[in-house]
């Protein structure tokens, strides 16, 4: 087996059993709108680096991590139960611009198809 590739399996289940603890279990008001973007776990897969994006202004973000934070302990021991994993990774989670800099492009580019189309002769 190719070195990474055990990670990257690993953190794909991951992955997908905190999306699920997120839109099935978890009740924070602070977590809801927040998208999982991507997850990168360590050699030894003791550390999980959570990647998240949510919409909104600076404090909303703050407000999503703190709430991710909060779920912290509960998260990991549901996917101590729901894994067949020797240790479950610590969680560490960090925000993901890349949702909101896509939703910005998206707008310019809107504003610039409207500018062109009103300069049009009709």
């Amino acid at each position: 087996m190719l070195a990474g590739r055990r990670s990257v399996r690993v953190g794909d289940q991951i992955l997908k059993e905190m999306a699920l603890l997120l839109i099935h279990r978890v009740m924070d008001p602070r977590v809801q709108g927040v998208t999982l973007t991507g997850i990168r776990l360590s050699r030894d897969l003791k550390t999980a680096r959570v990647f998240f994006s949510v919409m909104g202004e600076q404090d909303r973000v703050e407000g999503a991590k703190n709430g991710l934070e909060h779920a912290k302990g509960f998260i990991k021991r549901e996917i101590g139960h729901r894994l067949p994993l020797k240790y479950v990774p610590d969680l560490v989670f960090v925000h993901d611009p890349s949702l909101e800099r896509g939703n910005h492009m998206d707008r310019i580019l809107k504003e610039i198809r409207d500018r062109e189309t009103e300069d049009v002769p009709g």
